[in-house]
Parts: structure tokens; C-alpha cells; sequence
């Protein structure tokens, strides 16, 4: 029997999934666990991996579309059988229709329908920050998807060239049918990609409207609250050094941070709750996301069952899923199921910041940096390395008291980190 593809729920309450790219062409052979699809949500982008070894037919779903998700989006066939009609080539098309509005319905000056219809674009697959189209977003559309139809290579080498700045366009293949490989792309000059400067030119790129879309969502519908703490850290800069040295892993404060965090949620678990359908709903497991950086934005990546790691598992599950972020090769489990979020800023300098909630999670941990800070010590004033701690809050899962209660019990961990082994 076919085994279908189907458009997967990587989120709790995502609902539809983008085709962004397709790694592989019908009727090219695919392995079980090969990456398949690229996947766009409103988080993250992901690879898909191949459900099942064989031949790759019946696409569905071409690049670009938006698909419900659990829609099926291709079917792979073992070797030697037979394709059969499917209904999935028939509810394909009805849900693109759906999930995209006619050209009719949509904002765009007459210049850009005109050059819309020369083209047979659908209106209302441009997207503009404004909502209005004018001719730069209908041109600047023409050219991604004739790039995207035009220009093979394997996911390795489009990271390659996008860390190095070399326009595929200008690189010759040596893979199946002219596919560009890492290999062809390491032999090419670098040069600057004119897709990139007209995208960048006619806007912000998609992950990026869709993060400032969420956070808009969570500060205008969650109502934040902000407990600020300074801590001592003396003792957590001893305790960092001697773990590295005894396990020769490289422990960074966020891993530190993880580690105290996970053990406080423990016993304060309303700070590991979630704000869902009118309640107030705990998590089962103690995940952790940490924000990670990249280049078109801010994904959350998360550190699961924290609770049940050493320091040593905790910074090589964050390196990994930090490196893995930034080449955009992040999988679906990594970014589902946090529970609270850590950003840490203190490697730019920051003193001190006011993190927005990532919905649906009740809290997020701002971290400063570590600076030498005159303080009372023992009656005395004295210079000590401390570090501001910045909590904010969604109200309707955590009032003032237990979120004071949660931040002081991670103050105290901080400030005597040996409190652990009682």
C-alpha cells in the first residue's frame, strides 16, 4: 500500500502548515527518515523526513502553499507497485483554495493585477507587511518561485552558499540532473545573491512577520507583569568552572540556568503552566526552551524533561539544538512541548531586559549579563559579580506571589548553587 505524507501538527494549536520547498521531485527514489520537505509554521522552519522508503509520486501540494494540516501532500509508492487515484488529489486543491482568498478579495494597485494576471500569479498568495500589493511584491514573487523552480540543490549546499554568499543561480551542478552539490558550491566564488537584496528590499522576510505577529498577539492578549531580582553570582561562577573541568564539557550559564531552573519548576509548577481554552492547564514534563538567534529571526528550540539531565546532558543537547537552529535544521519534536523560556542576553552586554511571553507558556526568564556590582556584604560595601534576573508573567496563570515565590526560590539555587544536592 502507499504510504501517504501528510502535512504534520508540529505545534499545539498549529492548524496549517507552508510547503516551502520540496527536497526531492516525483519519481525520485527516497530512504525512510531522508529529508523530504521543508515545512514552514508559524515558529520555525523544518525538514520532513521520508515516512517510509521508495518512489516519490502524486505531489499534491506544490511550493508555497498553505495545506490544513493532516492533509495528505504526497503519496510514496514501495518499488514496483502501481499508483493508484488517491483522494488527496482531490482535497488539495479545495484546501489551497480555502487558505488562500481570491485575487479579487485582496489589496493591490491596478499596476500590480496587471501584472499578476501576465504572469498567472494568485494574488493571494503575495504577502506584504501592509496588506496592500504593489508591482515591487508581484515582481519579487515572479522571481522567488521561478529561483525555487529552477534552481535545484541539496539542502546542504543552499546552507553552504547562504554562509558563504554565493548565488546558486551562478554554480554549475554535478549532481542527478544538475543538482548542486556541497561540493559544487565550495568550488564557487562568493558573490552577492540579487534574490536576497530584492527580498530584503521589498520587506521583512516571512519568519520574521510571523514572529512579530505572535508577539503582537501575546502583548496585546496577555496581560504581563514583570518581577526583576539581582543575584549574586560568585558561587555560580565557581560552580561552572569546576563542573567543566570535572566533566571537560562546555558548560555555559544558560546550561547552568536550565539545570536551577528545571529543579525550582519542580516545586513551583503553576510556573510550568499554561494558559489554554479559558484554564489554566499544567504540563506533565519539565521543558525548557531557550531563545535562539538566527538570522531571520527567533526560534525556541527546547530542552525536554530538563529535570532528568546532568549539566553535561543539558549543554550537549543546547549546543546541539542551538547549532541545528541557526542551519535551519531543527525537527519537529525540538521545537514542541516547552513549558518556560530562558533568554539570555548577558553574551551582548545586556544589564537587564523585559522579555515578551511565548504563548501559550505562563513565564519567561530575562538574564542580564554578569558585571562587577558594588553590594552589602555582611554590612560592608563590596564589589561582587551579580546578574539581573527578569521574570515576566502572564497574569492569568501566575499572580504577583507565586511568581515572587519562583524567583526567590531561583535566586537562593543561584546564589548557593550546592542547595541542589538537599
Amino acid at each position: 500500500m502507499p504510504t501517504n505524507v501528510i502535512m504534520p501538527a508540529l505545534e499545539l494549536a498549529q492548524e496549517t502548515g507552508k510547503v516551502v520547498h520540496w527536497l526531492k521531485r516525483p519519481g525520485d527514489a527516497v530512504q525512510k527518515g531522508e529529508p523530504l520537505v521543508e515545512i514552514e509554521t508559524d515558529k520555525v522552519t523544518v525538514e520532513i523526513e521520508a515516512p517510509a522508503s521508495g518512489v516519490l509520486r502524486d505531489v499534491s501540494a506544490n511550493e508555497g502553499d498553505v495545506v490544513p494540516v493532516g492533509q495528505t501532500i504526497a503519496l510514496i509508492l514501495a518499488p514496483g507497485e502501481v499508483g493508484v487515484a488517491v483522494a488527496p488529489a482531490t482535497v488539495m486543491p479545495a484546501a489551497r483554495t480555502a487558505a488562500a482568498p481570491s485575487g479579487g478579495a485582496v489589496k493591490a494597485s491596478p499596476l500590480a493585477r496587471r501584472i499578476a494576471e501576465q504572469h498567472g500569479v494568485d494574488l493571494g498568495r503575495v504577502k506584504t507587511a501592509s496588506g496592500r500589493i504593489e508591482k515591487a511584491d508581484v515582481l519579487a514573487y515572479v522571481e522567488s518561485r521561478a529561483s525555487l523552480r529552477l534552481t535545484a540543490a541539496s539542502p546542504k549546499a543552499r546552507r553552504l552558499a547562504a554562509e558563504r554568499g554565493v548565488d546558486l543561480k551562478i554554480v554549475r551542478g554535478s549532481g542527478p540532473g544538475g543538482a548542486i552539490l556541497a561540493a559544487d558550491v565550495g568550488a564557487a566564488k562568493a558573490a552577492p545573491a540579487p534574490e536576497a537584496r530584492r527580498s530584503e528590499a521589498a520587506g521583512v522576510s516571512n519568519v520574521w512577520r510571523i514572529m512579530a505577529e505572535r508577539m503582537t498577539a501575546s502583548w496585546t492578549s496577555a496581560p504581563h507583569f514583570y518581577l526583576v531580582r539581582e543575584v549574586n553570582v560568585s558561587r555560580l561562577i565557581t560552580w561552572r568552572e569546576r563542573v567543566s573541568k570535572q566533566t571537560g564539557a562546555r558548560i555555559t550559564y544558560t546550561d547552568l540556568l536550565v539545570k536551577l531552573v528545571a529543579a525550582v519548576l519542580v516545586q513551583h509548577p503553576r510556573a510550568n503552566a499554561s494558559w489554554k481554552d479559558g484554564s489554566i492547564v499544567r504540563n506533565a514534563d519539565i521543558n525548557i526552551g531557550v531563545a535562539v538567534a538566527i538570522e531571520d529571526g527567533l526560534v525556541v528550540p527546547v530542552v525536554h524533561r530538563a529535570d532528568t539531565l546532568s549539566l553535561a546532558d543539558i549543554a550537549g543537547r543546547r549546543e546541539d539544538l542551538v547549532a541545528r537552529a541557526q542551519a535551519g535544521k531543527l525537527r519537529p519534536a525540538d521545537i514542541q512541548g516547552g513549558g518556560f523560556t530562558i533568554s539570555n542576553l548577558g553574551m551582548y552586554g545586556v544589564d537587564a531586559f523585559d522579555a515578551i511571553v511565548n504563548p501559550p507558556q505562563a513565564a519567561i526568564l530575562a538574564v542580564g549579563r554578569i558585571a562587577d556590582r558594588v553590594v552589602a556584604l555582611n554590612g560592608q560595601p563590596a564589589v561582587q559579580p551579580t546578574m539581573v534576573l527578569t521574570l515576566s508573567c502572564d497574569h492569568r496563570v501566575l499572580d504577583g506571589a507565586r511568581g515572587a515565590q519562583f524567583l526567590s526560590a531561583l535566586a537562593d539555587l543561584i546564589e548557593e548553587p550546592l542547595a541542589l544536592l538537599v
